[in-house]
């Protein structure tokens, strides 16, 4: 199962996104192609498009981003509404939290 869990902050935000989702075989499972593209492509949007300040972790299935500035929060906003998508219609193979 995928995990995300995200902390959103007045003008900063963090997520984790964690594991596989067991969906399918590694190699043609959606899901977790959904999952790493949109996390992926919020990391590189926020700090190489906005030019936003962060610092991202990435080892094998795992990926951890913090950033400070608004442009970053909001794109981690719309991550985590992604995410959440993703959750409701494959409920047994993602997960998303959110930290306060």
């Amino acid at each position: 199962m995928v995990k995300a869990s995200f902390c959103i902050r007045e003008n900063s935000a963090s997520f984790t996104v964690k594991g596989h989702s067991g969906y399918a075989e590694e190699g043609s499972d959606i899901v977790c192609a959904a999952v790493s593209s949109a996390a992926i492509m919020t990391v590189n949007t926020a700090t190489e498009i906005l030019g936003e300040k962060g610092n991202a972790r990435v080892e094998d299935g795992f990926l951890q981003f913090e950033a400070s500035g608004k442009p970053a929060r909001d794109m981690i906003m719309g991550l985590k509404l992604h995410l959440e998508g993703l959750s409701e219609e494959y409920p047994d193979y993602v997960t998303v939290t959110t930290e306060v």
